[in-house]
């Protein structure tokens, strides 16, 4: 690649998804030439408008091809993995895609010298929990550390932004339900921004005390399950009842859901969601990296308007 020759170059896994755009972007603006690797290059043609002709370079790799991911780290300044997956297609793909493939990664940053390495996991990575995500985000950052002893592995909790799956999710559900369902009320999150977190791999990237640390990443407010709901039915204007949900009703709904290509929920989730997502005590965080966390309420509406009834355009006119 000769436009890589005199230039840093950094390879995104997962580079076309949700955390992944942001941090594409933030890479392009500080000079890097970014291979994009993925298994589907023409989902990323719209992250070459984030930087000049030929600085973002999509590339098709499995990442679970060793011999794929040794050319597509191949004189790599930077390696960062984002792939993540909610749900699984087939049985096995946590411990493939999540807990496996992220070694393999790592093995191929370290053996082509890669300056350094992020790794994207999750708040609640834990071996011996009930969760398959949980114990293959866990499998995933061990297998990291292994591979490449100085990498820094990222934990958000909640990411939310105008792409995300959270937010928008039950908005559009207030948007078409009678009631809003509510599933383990109580349970409590700590929503990180996506740009924020975009910003920690970036400080990662070049930080001496980040190296072989582990960072957990919330946002400045601690919210309950129940008032993420609350807030969401305020800022969308949408008068709902809110209706808690027996567990074994919605256990057998999710049953029934994962049949289906994309489900809305699946019995894993329900694991996750009956546990705090919460950046713990003592472990370092945004403070650390140096970034001030931007709020819900400060991100969140914006993009949330739209769920109001006539779109929000009523709002903006008036505005």
């Amino acid at each position: 690649m000769q436009v890589e020759r005199d230039r840093k170059v950094a390879t995104v896994f997962g580079g076309a998804g949700f955390i992944g755009r942001y941090v594409v972007q933030r890479l392009a603006a500080q000079g890097y030439v970014v291979r994009v690797a993925t298994r589907d290059p023409a989902g990323t043609r719209f992250l070459t408008t984030q930087g000049r002709v030929g600085q973002i370079v999509p590339l098709q790799v499995s990442v679970t091809d060793p011999a794929a991911l040794a050319r597509a780290v191949q004189g790599a300044d930077v390696v960062i993995n984002l792939v993540g997956i909610l749900y699984e297609r087939r049985p096995g793909d946590f411990a493939r895609v999540q807990g496996e493939a992220p070694g393999l990664i790592a093995e191929a940053a370290a053996r082509a010298g890669a300056r350094r390495m992020v790794h994207i996991s999750a708040i609640g990575a834990d071996a011996a929990s009930d969760s398959l995500y949980a114990r293959s985000k866990a499998q995933g950052e061990a297998a990291v550390r292994a591979a490449f002893p100085q990498a820094t592995i990222l934990r958000p909790s909640v990411v939310f932004g105008p792409e995300d799956q959270f937010f928008n999710r039950f908005a559009g559900m207030a948007q078409m339900l009678p009631f809003m369902p509510v599933v383990s009320g109580a349970s409590r999150f700590q929503p990180v921004f996506v740009g924020d977190v975009a910003d920690a791999v970036m400080v990662a990237l070049e930080s001496d005390a980040a190296l072989g640390t582990t960072y957990e990443l919330g946002g400045p407010r601690v919210m309950t399950m129940r008032e993420v709901l609350r807030f969401i039915l305020e800022t969308t204007r949408r008068r709902r009842r809110m209706l808690e949900m027996p567990m074994g009703f919605m256990r057998f709904q999710a049953g029934l859901l994962e049949k289906l290509p994309n489900p809305a929920l699946t019995r894993d989730q329900l694991l996750l969601l009956g546990r705090d997502n919460v950046a713990a005590a003592g472990v370092p965080g945004l403070a650390e990296l140096g970034i001030a966390p931007k709020s819900v309420e400060a991100v969140v509406p914006a993009y949330l308007r739209r769920y109001r009834v006539g779109g929000g355009r009523r709002d903006l006119a008036t505005a």
